[in-house]
């Protein structure tokens, strides 16, 4: 039993070391496969990921390639109709940027407090675009009204025209000293914000004028250009012929060049009011600053779609102009970011070359014609005299008086409008050289 149990013991032993033997090979082999499986797997991964990193270089070095190219064929490229980043050629400001005022010129009407709201309302940086009321007239309610904004912002003030005396007026001139007061005020007012505080530009609204939401990033979006091209003196909110039937709704981004002196909110350089200081006329500035002796023969820039709009029906021209013109204006109300956009198709040069080829090309049409056969691809109508100009321009509903022999928004003698969904050209169909003063 003993022996037997002995032997017992050893077979089982046996069993138990050759199972033991068995076991730790079979659990050695697999873990050595997985150690090598998972090496191998990581070889791979590390191969894989530089591959990646070598592409992913490789990209790099292209997208800067390309980025190069960009910057050397942009500003010779720029599309006919729509504008590019204005950023990427370098026009936008730098540092802090900017600061344009906005010269507020107020008299007697107690509704300019809806002017400030306006400008409160849609105003992005206050440091950018501090307030400055200029108050003609001494009316004290007036006064009132604008103190109570520059009691509750430190960045809104209010100065007071001191010169408040008659003119000695003729009495044929008599009936214009409305003119005479305004020129007076506007020359105090500029050089209030020019030579007192010494602020490089102002954009100029009047106390009645109803202004965008995108109002200040136009200005601030075009300022650029008063520097980069000498040939242009202002920048202007206003379009002359911008009623809803004569502009393109579709293009509020669509800027032009003008011979035209707007008015009606619109942006000036210190150095340019230096210039026509000591020539200021005593009354009806605005229409001297419509002959080209007086601007050098510059240009000004003006939108598409107005960015202001006037309710001050009574005034000096006795609601007269309002009546006729004014009251159907359309006020842009899209929000356009005008400091993306390029603007270099506005540069002279290029503007100057698009259009002419352009309107070389265009097939002509009657203003008849025109309006009694819709279309979609541009057209020029031609004239020869004033008479001729005036006939089209009331044709087509365009205003049709001049200034200094120039014709209300006219470039270089064209005249753009919108007319049932197609771009109209009214333009001299002849070499064109200068406008005739003789013309009104």
């Amino acid at each position: 039993m003993r022996v037997n149990l002995r032997k017992f013991i050893l077979i089982s032993g046996g069993f138990v070391l050759l199972w033991l033997i068995v076991s730790y090979s079979s659990l050695f082999v697999p873990v050595s496969k997985k150690r090598g499986n998972i090496e191998k797997i990581e070889t791979e991964l590390d191969n894989l990921q530089n591959k990646m990193l070598d592409q992913l270089s490789d990209s790099y070095k292209l997208l800067d390639k390309v980025k190069e190219h960009l910057r050397k064929t942009d500003h010779q490229e720029i599309p006919k109709d729509l504008p590019l980043s204005w950023n990427r050629d370098g026009f936008a400001q730098s540092g802090k940027g900017p600061v344009l005022p906005i010269l507020v010129i107020a008299c007697d009407r107690v509704t300019v407090r809806r002017c400030l709201d306006n400008l409160v309302k849609f105003r992005p940086d206050k440091i950018t675009f501090p307030i400055i009321v200029s108050q003609d007239c001494g009316h004290n309610e007036t006064y009132q009204i604008i103190k109570s904004y520059v009691d509750a912002d430190p960045t809104i003030s209010v100065v007071r025209q001191p010169d408040l005396s008659e003119i000695p007026l003729t009495r044929a001139k008599v009936k214009f000293k409305g003119y005479y007061k305004i020129a007076r005020h506007f020359r105090f007012a500029l050089n209030y914000v020019f030579v007192t505080l010494k602020h490089e530009a102002v954009i100029i609204v009047e106390d009645d004028l109803d202004i965008s939401p995108d109002f200040f990033e136009y200005f601030l979006g075009t300022y650029p250009l008063l520097s980069k091209d000498p040939t242009i003196w202002c920048i202007s909110a206003w379009n002359d012929n911008g009623k809803k039937q004569l502009i393109d709704l579709s293009r509020p981004e669509l800027l032009h060049r003008t011979d035209f002196f707007p008015g009606l909110g619109w942006l000036l350089k210190r150095e340019t009011w230096l210039q026509l200081e000591p020539k200021w006329p005593q009354a009806f500035f605005d229409d001297w600053l419509r002959d080209p002796e007086n601007t050098q023969g510059r240009a000004c820039i003006r939108p598409e779609v107005s960015r202001t709009y006037s309710f001050g029906k009574v005034g000096v021209s006795k609601g007269l102009f309002f009546d006729m013109h004014l009251r159907y204006m359309q006020l842009n109300m899209d929000y356009i970011e005008f400091t993306k956009l390029n603007l270099t198709y506005l540069l002279k040069d290029v503007y100057d070359d698009h259009l002419t080829t352009l309107v070389t090309s265009l097939p002509e049409l009657t203003a008849e014609e025109v309006k009694s056969r819709p279309g979609t691809e541009p057209v020029k109508v031609t004239y020869t005299s004033a008479k001729t100009y005036q006939k089209a321009a009331k044709k087509l509903g365009l205003m049709d008086d001049f200034r200094s022999g120039i014709p209300r928004t006219a470039y270089r003698g064209i005249v753009t409008c919108y007319i049932q969904g197609r771009r109209v050209y009214l333009a001299p169909g002849y070499q064109w050289t200068k406008y005739d003063p003789t013309w009104g």
